[in-house]
């Protein structure tokens, strides 16, 4: 297969909302080029993406697909992403990749909230951005409300390259401002016929050429100093200003399209060839701990991996991009994550589910490899003797956590290893083991994620599973003194159990004086797994309880503290003061005194006002500001208390501390308060008191279920 050099490799990710085209694109662009010879349809299961199972039952993309077309002596790989925000895993990490976002309106519908959800994750990979006007064939397309939304929403950069003569079903005449001439399509699609501008059309494509002359010159002081000499650039000063433009995101150019009929898109193609910049041309990478890597082949290898999938016949395939130097079958390459060195013992391109192999490939190109021993996503491999890691990739915490369970609990085991495996194709799904609840928790970022989880489980793993809202960690404290004693006696035949404890608890807090009217022997500081603190003092005088006993009596107070008594919630922040007891020179051992120093525990956290206390998320709404009184009012609803509000653009951001129970499918609320373009994060803040009336009933709950067991 050919091999390209590096300045004629371009790497595009195709963007937009669910259902604006992205896929249909993709197919349009490798039959323009000839690399297939018919077209598939989405509707029909037959493109070269979206060729999974569970995408052709749903109609829809739910992976990221990679591919390559070839138009006129470039090679452009082309990333097919999901249009929906629940499957943002598969659109992160190809963004991390791309040199050039592709960004598609539907021109139907305008800038759609899927739209807006994409273009946020875009403005964190400050990409060269262009924009494609899709779907200018549909009776309702409107070119011109499109662009205004889109002026609106992204800015000044968005910048007409082109515009259609006519939208809707006659649609097929496209005026490029770049070229100054008109394609006219067949109905069929294809190859336009080019022709002059239309008299009709001289004086707008004028003043849009201008507007666009003026876009390119202003990014370059030498292009400014022409255009003021000769009032005009040439095409190919327009082509450099142009792409200085897209890579300082001062311009988003913009191109008509359709899509399904193949209109547009040999003139994108050729525009991405020539002016879109190539990962040589692009800033160089940020390496952790410092310093920077640039894109040169001449440089060492240097491979990030930025996708893995599980296939049954052939493992791990890990997809990969050439950040410096080449790579060849048979290089063996240190992972930086992991110190481990793998071989590359395969060398292939991707073209859907096809894999063609190749001798080599160059910086800047994206590849893949398989049975990589020790290699997962966003992790470097790197010429042996080197020291060189890329920064990773940042993933959105979960929205939405639910207890996972197979329904044939023989299958837990089974279920574990398979959700392993499926976090290795999708970092989004994270595992959480809760361990006081003793509850193993999944999240992901919406119920759709998780229902296509849970898909996977059943048709590719064969487990069957359901999911529970999750029991919220409380924790259990005190909040005054108090003191208790226990004595433990026991007798039966031969030696008997005998300890007796006199303890003190007090809440803890950092900065706490030390005990007073307490001659302090001992003193042990515990930062507890669960958070928090014990601090436990041996205060005991005269030998009433022998210092042997004092690991013993420490082990029955944590014991306790691990499941309090409220609620078997664990306790924290408290001091515990053991200051008197007794001991029987035959009878006293470790489990007696264990036993008392838990007893005593007990009683005494009883009587000391104890108080149960919850996690308070920080949470982040984003939500546009004609919306914010109803998402305001469900936030008050849910014990939130607002720390503060800023503006961002058409949108606000709301702050505040939530209780982690009031959060349950908050997401799915969220969505359905906002029409879809609310989105927010989530962060543990603090525990916190929970109120009286709540706490009465979490305890008398607790007491009903111990009952009933």
């Amino acid at each position: 297969m050919k091999v390209f050099d590096d300045k004629h490799i371009k790497n595009v990710v195709l963007l937009g909302s669910h259902g604006c085209g992205k896929t249909t694109l993709a197919e349009t662009m490798l039959f323009e080029a000839g690399l297939i010879t018919r077209r598939g349809r989405v509707e029909d299961k037959n493109t070269i993406s979206d060729f999974h199972e569970l995408e052709h039952e749903r109609g829809s993309s739910v992976y990221s697909t990679v591919m390559h077309t070839e138009w006129r002596n470039y090679k452009i790989n082309i990333i097919d992403t999901p249009g929906l925000d629940d499957l943002v895993g598969e659109t992160i990490p190809a963004l991390r990749v791309a040199d050039t976002c592709v960004l598609l309106l539907n021109a139907n519908h305008g800038v759609e909230v899927g739209t807006d959800l994409v273009w946020e994750h875009m403005q964190r990979y400050d990409r060269p951005v262009i924009i494609g006007i899709n779907q200018l064939d549909h009776p309702n397309a409107d070119f011109d409300l499109t662009v205004a939304q889109a002026k609106e929403h992204f800015g000044s950069a968005v910048t007409v390259m082109q515009y259609p003569v006519e939208s809707g079903e006659d649609f097929h005449r496209i005026i490029d401002l770049l070229k100054m001439t008109m394609y006219v399509f067949k109905d069929a699609g294809g190859k336009p016929e080019k022709q002059p501008i239309p008299e009709a059309e001289k004086a707008r494509a004028e003043a849009l050429h201008k507007e666009l002359v003026e876009k390119a010159a202003e990014n370059d002081e030498t292009l400014m100093e022409h255009y003021f000499d000769k009032g005009e650039l040439d095409e190919d000063e327009m082509r450099l200003g142009l792409k200085q433009g897209m890579m300082k995101r001062s311009c988003y150019p913009v191109f008509c399209l359709s899509a399904l009929r193949n209109m547009g898109s040999g003139r994108l193609m050729g525009f991405i060839d020539n002016v879109a910049p190539s990962a040589v041309e692009m800033p160089t990478e940020e390496l952790v701990g410092g310093g920077e890597l640039k894109c040169d082949v001449n440089g060492p290898t240097v491979l990030f991996t930025f996708k893995t999938m599980v296939e049954p016949k052939s493992g791990h395939i890990t997809l990969f991009k050439v950040m410096s130097g080449e790579v060849r079958e048979g290089a063996d390459l240190v992972n930086d994550n992991t110190g481990s060195t793998e071989r590359i013992n395969q060398l292939f391109i991707l073209d859907g589910k096809e894999r063609r192999s190749v001798e080599k490939l160059v910086a800047g190109d994206i590849g893949g490899t398989i049975k990589l021993k020790a290699t997962s996503t966003a992790h470097t491999l790197h010429t042996p003797g080197k020291t060189i890691k890329l920064q990773p990739i940042a993933f959105p915490e979960p929205r939405l956590r639910q207890v996972i369970k197979a329904k044939d609990q023989k299958l837990e085991e089974k279920l574990h290893a398979a959700l392993l495996e499926i976090q290795k194709e999708d970092p989004t799904i994270v595992l959480i083991y809760q361990r006081e609840t003793s509850q193993q928790l999944v999240g992901g970022q919406g119920e759709l994620h998780l229902n296509l989880l849970k898909w996977k489980l059943s048709h590719h793993y064969k487990i069957e599973v359901e999911y529970n809202a999750p029991r919220i960690p409380y924790r259990e404290t005190i909040r005054r003194k108090a003191e208790a004693m226990y004595k433990h006696k026991k007798q039966t035949g031969g030696n008997g159990q005998f300890g007796e404890v006199h303890l003190r608890i007090e809440p803890w807090y950092e900065g706490i004086p030390e005990p007073t009217g307490m001659s302090v022997r001992g003193k042990e500081e515990h930062d507890l797994a669960t958070g928090g603190k014990l601090v436990f003092y041996n205060c005991i005088v005269g030998g009433v309880i022998d210092n042997k006993y004092m690991p013993s009596i420490l082990k029955g107070v944590m014991e306790k503290m691990e499941k309090g008594p409220l609620t078997g919630s664990p306790a924290r922040d408290i001091r515990v003061i053991v200051f008197d007891g007794k001991m029987h020179p035959v009878d006293s051992n470790d489990i007696s005194f264990r036993i008392a120093g838990l007893q005593a525990f007990r009683e005494a956290f009883s009587n000391a006002d104890p108080q149960l206390m919850e996690p308070i998320q920080e949470i982040e709404v984003r939500v546009p500001s004609e919306l914010m009184g109803d998402v305001m009012t469900d936030l008050q609803s849910r014990r939130s208390i607002v720390m503060g509000m800023d503006s961002q653009g058409r949108y606000q951001i709301i702050k505040a501390h939530t209780p982690l129970a009031e959060l349950d499918r908050y997401s799915t609320t969220l969505r359905s308060l906002t029409q879809g373009r609310g989105t927010y994060s989530e962060s543990f803040y603090a525990y916190q008191p929970v109120p009286s009336e709540l706490q009465q009933k979490l305890v008398s709950s607790h007491t009903e279920e111990e009952v009933a067991a």
